[in-house]
């Protein structure tokens, strides 16, 4: 398995769209290199659903990636669908820069 963790992206509480507070989001991805052909999202949601997915994540020491832009693409991915390619080399760089924060790489981590 070459990603095992879910990866989560939220948007800042109270960034501003349009003259009001965006909801708060976040969206969890998971990725198997030997497996999926692209990251699949397994959770996502505003507000309470996003608190509660960011809480889960915390528990149980998940990267956390602050990305308002990139949370605001994901949000309109369904759960259970990979992403769309348009989105493969921003995650990509995400994933690989909580590779390299965490001492690991996909190549050396792999079953």
């Amino acid at each position: 398995m070459v990603y095992r963790r879910l990866k989560v992206k939220e948007n800042a509480p109270g960034e501003k769209r349009a003259g009001k507070p965006a909801p708060l989001t976040a969206t969890a991805l998971q990725y198997d290199g030997a497996r999926d052909a692209a990251p699949r999202v397994v959770a996502s949601g505003k507000r309470k659903m996003a608190e509660q997915i960011l809480a889960l994540a915390r528990q149980n020491h998940i990267p956390i990636h602050d990305d308002p832009v990139l949370a605001a693409a994901l949000s309109s991915v369904h759960v259970g669908e990979e992403i769309p390619p348009a989105l493969y080399q921003v995650v990509a760089e995400v994933l690989a820069y909580i590779y390299r924060v965490a001492g690991r790489s996909p190549d050396r981590d792999s079953p």
